[in-house]
């Protein structure tokens, strides 16, 4: 117990320091996906995941931003000053292209986590 409490700590530290930043890659076979980022990097818009006409709205937590990577074609950078409220929005980004009633195989679509930690300055 002791031990996760100076690790929490010491993740305080390095949060207000250095930042956490977490890269997620959009990965596709056949329909592009494209991201929006609306409210100054406050909410992410995904749409046509698996050429679906649904918009998938996804929220950030509070003290976290999101925006596109600058010099790498679909990739995004979800960065914040707390490692967990950091690492939960990269979560909600995952969870909402998850393929559902077909084979996860088969049909690799979706975001994911390519990279996480301190932010390199």
């Amino acid at each position: 117990m002791l031990r996760s409490v100076c690790s929490h700590i010491s993740n305080l530290f390095d949060g207000v320091e250095k930042k956490f930043e977490y890269k997620l890659r959009l990965v596709y076979a056949h329909f592009p996906i494209n991201a929006n980022i609306v409210n100054g990097g406050k909410t992410l818009e995904i749409r046509n995941f698996l050429g679906e006409k649904i918009v998938r709205t996804v929220h950030m937590l509070p003290g976290v931003t999101c925006e596109k990577s600058a010099s790498v074609k679909d990739e995004l950078v979800i960065s914040g000053t707390d490692i967990e409220l950091t690492g939960r929005s990269a979560a909600l980004v995952h969870q909402s292209c998850l393929v559902k009633d077909k084979d996860i195989r088969k049909f690799l679509d979706g975001i994911y986590v390519a990279s996480h930690g301190a932010k390199e300055e």
